[in-house]
């Protein structure tokens, strides 16, 4: 649904309001819910005390813990509802930001404040917060998309762009944001996200379009949506627009770190550059090409590395050879 400036910022400002109301109330329900985990430890104190738990006691503790279970689904349901409504304002600020860039009022900005917007648009990609026993949809984190899966309009894509097509005159994998998909020619259109390039906007193919995840996964919850150490991936590389393959050394250890990727770099003696941090936002699985290294090789090559960086930064060889046998 369009909106005009003015009923954008009204819709965002009721948002506001109704999140402003919910924390006050969530913060009632978090008071209440701790007031009953005393009073449970309380009676166990007394349970202890007496060396005994009665038919009474027993019934009562059931009565509390119940309670305590209903107070935690209550807090729960209270924080995914504040949920809700940050992805509504998310939802009506991009709407917006579409609209306006549809009659040719485009965002300019200059290279460092791109790479802040990149770096804060990573940083505030939506957390996935399922529920006990769900499995994290389609593009959480490492989560493929489904086969048929069609990118929306603002959505973030890695584009591949021909050297006929590119500005550069090279062949390009690059961040891109979608326009529109046409279901008849079944192409997109889509805008290089940076805007110092000339003749930005590309008309691709589907199977030239890998889309971004859409939400970040939890490492401590969902381990599996993850990519593994030794995973060959496609990932943005740092200061720059356009994504290379790499390999995963280390995956995020909490919801807020990045990948730890090294790139293949024919400069280094290894083939791989030194490890970088990438956002969870900017990385894709890409399909192992037969002449690729196998991860037990990476690994080996990994050790090897370390090895020899040891050796370099040690003042006494013998003891390092020593320590090694």
């Amino acid at each position: 649904m369009p909106f005009t400036e003015e009923q954008a910022a009204a819709q965002v400002q009721d948002r506001l309001i109704s999140i402003a109301s919910t924390v006050h109330d969530y913060e009632t329900q978090r008071l209440k819910t701790e007031q009953q985990v005393e009073t449970i430890q309380k009676a166990h104190d007394k349970i202890n005390q007496e060396g005994r738990l009665t038919p009474y006691n027993q019934q009562k503790l059931m009565s509390l813990y119940m309670a305590s279970i209903n107070d935690a689904a209550a807090e729960e349901e209270t924080l995914r509802n504040m949920l809700i409504k940050i992805r509504e304002i998310r939802e009506i600020c991009n709407e917006r930001r579409l609209q306006v860039r549809s009659i040719g009022n485009r965002e300019s900005f200059h290279r460092g404040a791109m790479m802040l917007m990149l770096q804060t648009s990573a940083q505030t990609l939506p957390l996935y917060v399922g529920k006990p026993n769900t499995k994290p949809p389609p593009l959480c984190g490492a989560i493929p998309p489904d086969p048929n899966y069609i990118a929306k309009p603002g959505d973030m894509v890695a584009a591949f762009v021909k050297k006929t097509e590119s500005p550069t005159q090279e062949d390009n994998w690059m961040l891109a944001e979608v326009v529109l998909y046409n279901v008849i020619s079944k192409k997109y259109e889509v805008d290089d996200i940076d805007e110092e390039q000339q003749n930005c906007r590309f008309v691709l193919s589907r199977s030239r379009i890998v889309p971004l995840p859409l939400m970040r996964a939890n490492p401590e919850t969902d381990p599996d949506a993850l990519f593994p150490p030794g995973t060959l991936v496609m990932a943005l590389y740092p200061t720059t627009t356009c994504f290379y393959k790499a390999i995963v050394n280390q995956p995020p250890l909490s919801c807020l770190d990045d990948y730890e990727v090294v790139f293949e770099d024919n400069s280094c003696a290894n083939g791989y550059s030194i490890p970088y941090n990438v956002a969870q936002r900017y990385g894709g699985r890409v399909e192992k090409p037969k002449n690729e290294i196998s991860r037990k090789e990476y690994i080996y090559l990994v050790t090897c590395e370390k090895t020899l960086r040891q050796i370099k930064t040690s003042s006494d060889y013998g003891e390092l050879l020593v320590s090694k046998h």
